[in-house]
């Protein structure tokens, strides 16, 4: 092999290109892939190290080399592996060879995320030279690397560096009209949302996705079920209670295993520990995350902690995940349309919270707009002020960080919409009754019922 590459290196420009690719073609006719291994080292390495008169024809050769390889060339998959892996670190640091140094990662990245090593695949291709000195990338091309890098990212449940990627995408999307393309930028527009505890926002993302046909039955129906879960996390508010009303109403949501704690949480009704335990074995790590109750809250719990020997009392001064606070606020905020008031301890007991802790979580809540009501601290009651059906009166519970104060809406546009459907369906009746006395049409069962 030596005294051959030898003769190659004699030859004139016109005519090594040539002669390289007779040896390469060569050593892909054996038999012996492993051979063939060896072989293929010592001609990158030979070429990577000739003179910058050979760097035209070396860019030919390697760029065959890569084709042969993405051909399928070498059958065995570890072997190919390593080939494509060695010569991208033979011609790494040469610049001349930046594109079939590409072409390589390319291929090298494919193998990776077949063996479903995500993390890696994703660093093969952040190595990839977007802005070659030879040839210029398309900005849609760089744009299905970018949204590539992010998918293999949230596959291994790297959020923060898929982010960043993300950002890149963003900026491009205006380059593409591939719905393909733009597909899996919107599905990782809602991973990123759920990841980063932007649960709102994931759960509209993931709803309108569950509506795309393109999209396989079976990714759909996972879709559908992350837009439950995250809606059930989100902050709750006039913005939640259009989501969960728009799940709620989708027919689809009936046979998904979560209906049940959506549908309660649409209707208002108190959570129980068994409907929450089955739902948090559906959760994902990131939207188990830890809350860290403030050193304040801490302390007016304590404060306000009754004396008592009762063991059957909480011991707990808070929520210790996102799925703990949305339920809790939800159950408060549920209790709110149940009792007219309530005792700290009442309410720590419903919450599995002290009664101190009950009282903060309510005196916040009222504090933020969130909740209706007074606290009577001599007498240890929560008063709540009636029953409205007040947007702002629905819990704000789950994500992460403070929720806004709500304005108070008093949902006028749902009760509007209410009022349209009753006196719509009144004036039809009036209609019917109407024709039916002038015997235009005959009345049914159904009608006159």
């Amino acid at each position: 092999m030596e005294s051959r590459l030898a003769q190659c290196a004699a030859l004139g420009q016109k005519d090594k290109a040539q002669a390289y690719i007779s040896v390469l073609s060569d050593i892909f006719s054996r038999q012996d892939d492993n051979q063939a291994a060896q072989d293929i080292h010592s001609l990158v390495d030979h070429i990577v190290h000739q003179d910058s008169s050979t760097h035209v024809a070396g860019r030919q050769v390697l760029s065959e080399l890569a084709k042969l390889l993405g051909g399928g060339a070498i059958k065995d998959d570890d072997l190919r592996k390593s080939v494509v892996n060695d010569s991208i670190e033979l011609i790494k640091s040469r610049i001349s060879y930046e594109d079939p140094a590409n072409a390589l990662r390319f291929q090298l990245a494919d193998i990776l995320e077949r063996e479903e090593e995500w993390s890696d695949a994703a660093r093969v291709l952040m190595s990839i030279s977007l802005d070659s000195s030879q040839r210029a990338m398309s900005d849609e091309d760089k744009l299905q690397i970018y949204v590539r890098i992010v998918r293999l990212l949230l596959e291994d449940e790297d959020s923060v560096q898929a982010e960043s990627y993300y950002n890149r995408a963003a900026s491009l999307m205006h380059s593409t009209t591939n719905k393909e393309t733009v597909l899996q930028f919107k599905l990782c527009q809602a991973r990123i949302s759920d990841y980063s505890r932007k649960f709102l926002e994931a759960a509209s993302r993931y709803h309108e996705l569950s509506w795309v046909g393109e999209i396989d039955e079976e990714e759909r129906r996972q879709m559908l079920l992350a837009a439950v879960t995250c809606a059930v996390l989100a902050p709750a508010g006039p913005n939640r209670s259009r989501v969960l009303g728009s799940l709620y109403r989708d027919e689809r949501v009936a046979e998904l295993s979560t209906y049940n704690i959506l549908s309660k949480m649409f209707l208002d009704h108190i959570l129980r520990p068994a409907e929450i335990k089955s739902f948090e074995e559906t959760l994902k790590p990131h939207q188990l995350a830890k809350i860290a109750i403030s050193s304040n809250d801490r302390l007016a719990s304590a404060a306000n902690e009754e004396e008592t020997s009762d063991r059957s009392v909480s011991t707990r001064t808070g929520p210790s995940t996102v799925l703990d606070r949305a339920v809790m606020e939800h159950n408060l905020l549920a209790s709110s349309k149940i009792y007219n008031n309530i005792t700290f301890r009442g309410l720590g007991a419903l919450l599995d919270l002290t009664p101190g802790a009950a009282e903060t979580m309510a005196r916040k809540m009222i504090e933020q707009g969130r909740l209706r009501g007074s606290i009577d601290q001599v007498d240890k009651i929560i008063w709540f002020e009636g029953s409205r059906e007040d947007d702002d009166a629905q819990g704000k519970a789950g994500g992460l960080g403070d929720v806004e104060e709500a304005e108070d809406t008093g949902a006028p546009f749902t009760k509007h919409w209410d009022m349209q459907i009753r006196t719509t369906a009144a004036n039809v009746e009036v209609m019917v009754q109407h024709l039916v006395e002038r015997g235009l049409v005959k009345a049914t069962a159904t009608m006159s019922h």
